[in-house]
């Protein structure tokens, strides 16, 4: 299941990271720093944030929270809590749509525990769908949720990627911006949110900025992506996520069968796709 919500350089930068050697490497590589983190049964703690923009006034924020836990290719299982909340004109809008209620259900909070496959699913949305002593829903064929909508820092080839296409390196300030199209080859994250970003004219761009520890681990990333899609739709995304207590110990406790319904048997009553967050 598909999850959906979401440059030019200076002539003067250029010139500069030519002839600047400080902005060369840190002796940690930040690909063999990450590689070497993924260890199972260790993780990350994430905070993130995002702002989705559709123009006219028509906008959501995204935030996310909780722990990440890691395979030796990358993320394996997740817990956050998750939150939505629409702008004025966006929720103004789908009052006159006759959507109030649906729009403020999807702005009470939900916690999400994914792994695998699977996406565990709770919150007060599901009070009135779910049977007494059940809580959970759970959307089977998913995709990994990522720590950042537009770009998720913990695929060793998405880093690699960003770290390529940089505009400056300044001992542990990573600053870049990459084409949409030479991003959805690499990140399977982004691909599956925003293939349809990806091939369209003028090109879909996005501006980053890296922050890393002196063991060479990413602390925060910070990203603007203006995404034009085929169709002629323009989406704004800002997207800001930190990255705290790498290589903690990362426990993600699935929910008792008996508390867990599956989408499925619950058709009609609850979302068709993962609901939260960038899901």
């Amino acid at each position: 299941m598909k999850r959906t919500v979401v440059g030019v350089i200076l002539i003067a930068g250029l010139a500069q990271l030519v002839a600047a050697p400080a902005q060369a490497a840190p002796e940690t590589n930040p690909v063999t720093a990450l590689r070497a983190a993924l260890i199972c049964g260790k993780g990350v703690n994430i905070v993130s944030t995002a702002k989705v923009d559709h123009g006219r006034g028509l906008y959501y924020t995204l935030n996310l929270d909780g722990m990440v836990g890691f395979g030796p290719q990358g993320e394996i299982a997740s817990d956050t809590s998750q939150r939505m909340q629409f702008s004025k004109t966006a929720m103004s809008g789908l009052k006159k749509l006759g959507m109030a209620e649906d729009a403020a259900l999807e702005e009470t909070p939900l916690r999400v525990i994914s792994s695998g496959y699977d996406d565990y699913v709770s919150g007060p949305r599901f009070a009135d769908a779910l049977p007494q002593g059940t809580s959970w829903v759970r959307y089977s064929g998913t995709d990994l949720p990522a720590s950042n909508p537009l770009l998720e820092v913990l695929e060793p080839a998405t880093l690699k990627t960003l770290l390529a296409h940089r505009t400056s390196w300044r001992g542990g300030v990573v600053k870049g911006t990459i084409k949409a199209d030479k991003l959805v080859k690499v990140s399977d994250s982004f691909a599956s949110r925003f293939r349809g970003y990806s091939w369209s004219k003028p090109v879909s761009t996005i501006s980053y900025t890296l922050r890393l520890s002196t063991a060479g681990l990413v602390e925060r990333v910070t990203a603007k992506g203006v995404l034009h899609h085929w169709k002629g739709s323009v989406l704004r995304v800002e997207a800001d996520t930190r990255y705290s207590a790498w290589g903690r110990q990362v426990t993600v406790a699935l929910p008792l069968e008996g508390e867990v319904l599956d989408q499925e048997q619950l058709e009609g009553k609850v979302p068709y796709q993962v609901p939260g967050a960038w899901n």
